[in-house]
């Protein structure tokens, strides 16, 4: 008879602390209003983002990237 995965679970159903969350402590997010449908927001590292003054310069340095690109085959 073969174990299932449910039967080597850990008796004790409580959450791990890390995963125990106050919501009473939560707020709204504040950025949410400022992103338009569609935006997909993308962390970049502390060294990275020393290089860009605005969004619009990391979409622009992209875009020339995307261009720069070979073109896929189409056979």
């Amino acid at each position: 008879m073969k174990r299932r995965l449910s039967d080597e679970r850990p008796r004790n159903e409580e959450m791990r602390q890390e995963y125990r969350f106050d919501y009473r402590k939560s707020r709204p997010n504040r950025f949410a209003s400022l992103m338009k449908a569609g935006t997909v927001a993308v962390v970049l590292d502390s060294d990275v983002a020393s290089v860009f003054r605005s969004p619009e310069s990391v979409n622009s340095l992209l875009r020339s990237v995307i261009k720069a690109l070979p073109k896929k085959a189409t056979t």
